[in-house]
């Protein structure tokens, strides 16, 4: 089928500490290919199976990305489990009005992804007129 999303890749510069952050952060099945500087990423949980992907070494020094969404029970929890792990915050928990909530994180090597939290009651908080 064209114009499906079939797969991802994030780019590292030390391959398998960065595989070690997504196992923590996501619990993804992340494992070394043979022979090659490739590690696979199973996304899927209960043999259901999700988009897969791969981590490799940076091939280009500064490449211009999509941003993956990652679908998370909690936003607030994963937030501080990011930064726990050595990501940080680029873009604070933010409302898409009942819709969700969503936030955009790095790992620690610099690679933006978002976090997205479904709730229909999400509301920015309203500010009074100055």
């Amino acid at each position: 089928m064209p114009n499906v999303l079939t797969h991802f890749e994030i780019f590292a510069d030390d391959a398998a500490a960065l595989a070690g952050f997504y196992r923590s952060l996501f619990d993804w099945k992340i494992e070394k290919a043979a022979g090659v500087d490739y590690f696979t990423i199973d996304t899927g949980s209960d043999g259901v199976s999700q988009l897969s992907g791969g981590l490799t070494l940076r091939a280009i020094p500064e490449p211009r990305s999509w941003v993956h969404y990652v679908s998370v029970e909690s936003l607030d929890d994963t937030l501080v489990r990011v930064t726990e792990l050595g990501g940080s915050v680029v873009r604070e928990k933010t409302a898409i009005p009942r819709t969700a909530w969503y936030a955009v994180v790095a790992d620690p090597q610099g690679n933006v992804f978002a976090l997205w939290q479904s709730d229909p009651d999400a509301f920015p908080v309203l500010r009074p007129e100055l």
